[in-house]
């Protein structure tokens, strides 16, 4: 396994790499970041926090009065 590859903090699964931008002397730069974690089991799963609850109801607004 590569060493520079990219780990979650969490879970320590590989994820993928993202490329984000910064402006450094008026010129976009990029830069290579670690992605979010895709384990449905990790914590740091930003899908983790909805998956497996079903959606909540809606409630209609009413007038007081």
């Amino acid at each position: 396994m590569d060493s520079d590859a990219p780990v979650c903090p969490v879970c320590g699964q590989p994820v993928g790499t993202v490329v984000r931008r910064h402006k450094t002397l008026g010129a976009w730069v990029p830069s290579w970041t670690a992605g979010p974690c895709r384990n449905p089991r990790c914590e740091a799963n930003p899908d983790a926090s909805t998956a497996g609850r079903p959606p909540e109801p809606t409630r209609k607004a009413t007038r007081g009065g």
